[in-house]
């Protein structure tokens, strides 16, 4: 084989084969890389792998000539310098534009436009005025250097920059979100800057190249899940979980309205919503980007076991919410009383349930704590709950019915005491030191606190017995010592000898 390529050819002809002697490549020009790196930047084996390619043996020495032959050839010759110098000077119109095409919006258009997105994008028009006038002169100037045949590379990767940077800012003043704030930042400038730049394609592929081997289809070709597919399913579900978001605002806006419903059964459906609409927008973005679900069983048992111990209380405190809900035994705006937390239900999440007190405090509660612990509920079935306020007079009180009576009619000019159902003043028993009387009156606004009418009751009790003459007994007790006489009188007389001694010795 070697001694066939050495001979000369038999073929008279002067085109040898193309196995034989392959054509001559042609010689590079004078603005050309070297031949050890006259490949351009985007010629990557599309078959090599990616980590080889980024940091194989060669690759970084090879990568750094690329780049500096790229820079000799591209960024140091006049053309780049006239580019630069339109990008300087297209500065000084668009600082003249801009703030009249500040002025016309902020007069023409804003005004006119109504009020919520469309006010604020006008305004956000406004407040990026000039680099929008920036914008339309650049254009302008990549239309004409095209007219002319000059090369307009740099002004383009300008104009793409500015663009890029314009619809962050739109997205960020008009949105007003933190999140869409983040993925415009982080997501729509890179990508704009490695288009700008021309490494957009190769930067796909080589994230198209790394990548995990998940299974095989039905005809047993494998599949394989990349850095790319991963990408895409995050911008994917990222608008998706955004369009999801906003119809579950609406959806709960609508239910909101309907009268028909329960308190309970509206929360139950917002809990629902809550959880099915993202879990429908990530299956959708794995739909999208062509994921194969078959391959999802493979992780079942995985995930499962990972549900099992790890999430053990996550899953219970999820499934106690929607038992809580559906069996009524609290719903939002339910006074409650669980430990030493008193106070009304505000809010039932996933997770826990928001209980705010008198103090304007909030406390969350853990949903799977009201199935295991219990929960006083105040205002279950009725709103309409009695207190007790507990009371004694002396046994020297002679009329104990007409102060029951008297105790009775005292009860009802407490603002928030029912009249029916009606005061009841019982006698409990005959105690050690008092007669001991239990009133129990009835309120219907429990969320506005027991103690405090609590105490106003029995302050007007109070004033009541003052004014009749009742006496409030107290406990007495008598001490008697019934021996230890003789002892204490001999320790007495020891000691009074023993201060006699030493005032004799003195």
């Amino acid at each position: 084989m070697l001694q066939d390529q050495d001979a000369p050819a038999e073929n008279p002809s002067d085109e040898a084969p193309a196995s034989d002697a392959p054509e001559p490549s042609p010689e590079p020009s004078s603005g050309a890389a070297p031949e050890s790196g006259d490949e351009p930047l985007s010629d990557i084996d599309p078959d090599a792998s990616a980590i080889e390619t980024l940091v194989g043996a060669d690759a970084v020495t090879g990568n750094i000539e690329k780049a500096l032959a790229w820079l000799q050839g591209q960024m140091l010759s006049v053309d780049v310098a006239i580019q630069a110098g339109i990008l300087f000077i297209a500065l000084a119109p668009a600082a003249v534009f801009g703030p009249q095409l500040k002025k016309l919006i902020q007069s023409q258009i804003a005004p006119r436009a109504p009020y919520g997105p469309l006010r604020r994008a006008a305004n956000a028009f406004a407040y990026i005025a000039t680099p929008i006038a920036l914008l339309i002169i650049l254009q302008l100037t990549v239309v004409l250097l095209d007219t002319l045949g000059m090369s307009r590379g740099l002004v383009e990767v300008g104009v793409t920059l500015l663009a890029a940077w314009i619809i962050i800012r739109m997205v960020t003043l008009v949105i007003r979100s933190p999140f869409w704030s983040r993925f415009a930042f982080y997501i729509v400038w890179p990508i704009a800057a490695l288009d700008a730049f021309g490494v957009l394609d190769d930067v796909v592929r080589q994230l198209d190249a790394f990548s995990i081997p998940i299974g095989k289809d039905e005809t047993g070709a494998a599949q394989r899940y990349s850095a790319l597919d991963f990408i895409r399913t995050l911008a994917v579900f990222g608008v998706l979980f955004w369009a999801a978001s906003f119809a579950n605002k609406f959806i709960k806006g609508r239910i909101s309205t309907i009268d028909e419903l329960t308190v309970s059964f509206k929360a139950l459906l917002s809990k629902i919503l809550d959880v099915l609409l993202p879990v429908i927008a990530l299956v959708a973005a794995l739909q999208i980007v062509g994921f194969p679900f078959g391959t999802l069983a493979i992780f079942g048992g995985a995930v499962g076991l990972g549900i099992g111990l790890g999430m053990q209380r996550t899953v219970s405190n999820f499934f106690a919410g929607f038992t809580l809900i559906a069996d009524k035994s609290i719903k939002p705006g339910d006074v409650i009383e669980i430990k030493d937390t008193f106070g009304w239900v505000t809010q039932m999440n996933a997770r826990y349930v928001s209980i705010r007190t008198r103090d304007g405090m909030v406390h969350l509660v853990p949903n799977d704590w009201f199935i295991n612990e219990g929960v006083t509920n105040w205002s279950h079935d009725d709103r309409v709950v009695r207190i007790h306020a507990p009371f004694g007079v002396a046994y020297s009180t002679e009329d104990l019915r007409g102060l029951a009576r008297r105790t009775e009619e005292t009860a009802i000019t407490v603002e928030r005491v029912l009249k029916s159902p009606a005061p009841r003043c019982n006698l409990m028993e005959f105690g050690d030191s008092s007669i001991d009387f239990d009133l129990r009156f009835w309120i219907n606004d429990p969320s506005n606190g027991i103690s405090n009418v609590r105490s106003d009751v029995m302050m007007a009790i109070w004033d009541m017995l003052a004014e009749m003459g009742v006496e409030v007994p107290f406990p007495q007790r008598d001490l008697h010592i019934k021996s230890g006489a003789e002892k204490m009188e001999i320790a007495l007389e020891s000691k009074a000898g023993a201060e006699i001694s030493k005032i004799r010795e003195k």
